[in-house]
């Protein structure tokens, strides 16, 4: 027998752009994290640290917590490091097998909703799953914030984790639609660093993401003791 991949019919505030306001109240704080992604005039950001701690203890301070589904996708972690890998990577499979099939990339609308169509249907099975779903396709630049309780959301601006609330304070303070490429990269390391300057379970390195058009790429992997230094000099 074929296994088809099972994808449930949603509430429609799955598919509903909502304000930031509500982004903010709506979001769970996700233990152990700090992830952000934002949309500037020239593409997506994404920015992460790298720190995974089990209760009080550090396991690793040098984890990716950006996903990379394929040239054109990219899913951040926050949770359970298992849980958001492995739905992160069926999605991977789900657009690969799109692309196959219609000869064109899949839009990251239909893979954050496979994504959020999967996890409702396993709602209240413990899963732990916060992550940003980035990305490009014919309509442009798209981040979708999908849950464990299959919760979709469209925005302009995210942070997810324990660290996200700090983070928050920077980005809605310094955020600008038209910042050139060298602000928006500063703007995603120097979010990131506060959070792990000011929560004990984010740290370790900041690990910036470019995204346009034409794919995504790794601009640096830079550690916390570093900009800390770099940014207290100025």
């Amino acid at each position: 027998m074929k296994n088809e991949l099972f994808q449930p019919t949603l509430p429609s505030i799955q598919n509903k752009t909502l304000d930031k306001e509500f982004i903010k109240d709506v979001i769970k704080p996700r233990k152990g994290t700090t992830t952000l992604a934002f949309i500037f005039k020239e593409g997506i950001i994404v920015c992460v640290d790298s720190r995974a701690t089990s209760g009080p203890y550090i396991a690793s301070q040098t984890v990716n917590k950006v996903i990379e589904v394929n040239k054109h996708l990219l899913g951040t972690m926050a949770g359970g490091a298992a849980d958001c890998f492995y739905w992160e990577k069926l999605m991977g499979n789900y657009a690969k097998e799109h692309e196959l099939k219609y000869n064109k990339r899949i839009s990251v609308c239909a893979a954050s909703k496979f994504l959020s169509d999967n996890l409702f249907y396993y709602k209240g099975y413990g899963l732990s799953v916060g992550s940003m779903i980035c990305g490009y396709d014919l309509t442009g630049p798209a981040i979708y914030y999908v849950n464990d309780d299959g919760l979709r959301v469209k925005g302009d601006l995210f942070s997810v984790g324990s660290g996200s609330t700090i983070a928050y304070g920077v980005l809605t303070t310094h955020y600008k639609f038209d910042m050139s490429f060298e602000e928006a990269c500063d703007l995603g390391k120097r979010a990131i660093y506060h959070a792990a300057h000011r929560d004990a379970y984010s740290g370790g390195s900041v690990n910036l993401y470019f995204m346009n058009y034409d794919g995504w790429t790794k601009i640096g992997s830079y550690d916390v003791q570093a900009l800390y230094e770099e940014f207290n000099k100025l």
